[in-house]
């Protein structure tokens, strides 16, 4: 058995003395794992860094076997996110949180979202909203997906303000008023409505809109909590203009 396939390096475990064992969200293999010989020696560390964006090969007698792999680092986004705490935080939660998928289950569609936003990590002012949307589009692989398209009450697609925290459907001002406590604000960036500036109150709850749905839907089923570093994204320093 053999492959090669482009991936995002998700976790490096150390394996005995010099190995180390590497997770990779693979664009047509899914989440993988494999064995990487010499993966802990000074040459390999820079590439076997979370978030790194490389070519893989994998090798197995069987398919259901760990197999072993050789990686060629494409992108080094770990390196770049290094001296911003934020980015480097979205970086280690965007990673996390991949590890939730499905062993083996191909995403190519995710995996491309994935890579648009690490690509733009260096840019403050884009790249927290997009992770939003990030987790979104997880939500949406995951088989949770949230429906902001049109009022569960009413049916009307305007002035789309709350999200129902049970339903994940979206909940207009004048229909959600009598409720607004009860409610998930949904900010306009994540609506057809979206506004030319998103400010770190949207990007705040845009966080808490999709941490929600992923506790109450995914992990708590699995007796997990979100990623700590997700929580310091927004409390690092001041992300958005």
């Amino acid at each position: 058995m053999e492959w090669t396939d482009e991936a995002i390096v998700l976790s490096v475990k150390p394996h005995g003395e010099t190995a180390a064992v590497v997770e990779l969200f693979t664009r047509s293999h899914g989440r993988h794992s494999g064995l990487v010989h010499g993966g802990r020696s000074r040459k390999s560390r820079p590439v076997l860094q979370i978030g790194n964006h490389v070519d893989a090969t994998w090798k197995a007698r069987l398919s259901e076997h760990l197999g072993h792999m050789s990686l060629e680092l494409r992108r080094g986004y770990a390196a770049s996110a290094m001296d911003d705490p934020p980015a480097l935080a979205a970086l280690s939660s965007l990673c996390a949180l991949s590890r939730l998928l499905p062993e083996r289950d191909p995403h190519p569609a995710l995996y491309e979202v994935t890579l648009f936003v690490l690509s733009f990590l260096d840019d403050p002012t884009v790249w927290p909203a997009l992770y939003v949307r990030w987790e979104v589009a997880l939500l949406q692989e995951l088989g949770f997906g949230l429906d902001l398209s049109a009022c569960a009450a009413t049916g009307a697609n305007d002035q789309l303000i709350y999200v129902s925290p049970k339903s994940g459907r979206a909940v207009s001002a004048s229909a959600g008023e009598p409720y607004r406590d009860r409610l998930l604000p949904l900010p306009a960036f994540l609506t057809k409505a979206r506004q030319a500036v998103v400010t770190e109150e949207d990007v705040r709850n845009g966080l808490k809109l999709t941490g929600h749905f992923l506790e109450s839907r995914i992990l708590a089923a699995r007796g997990e909590q979100l990623p700590e570093v997700r929580g310091r994204i927004l409390g690092l320093a001041r992300l958005l203009n």
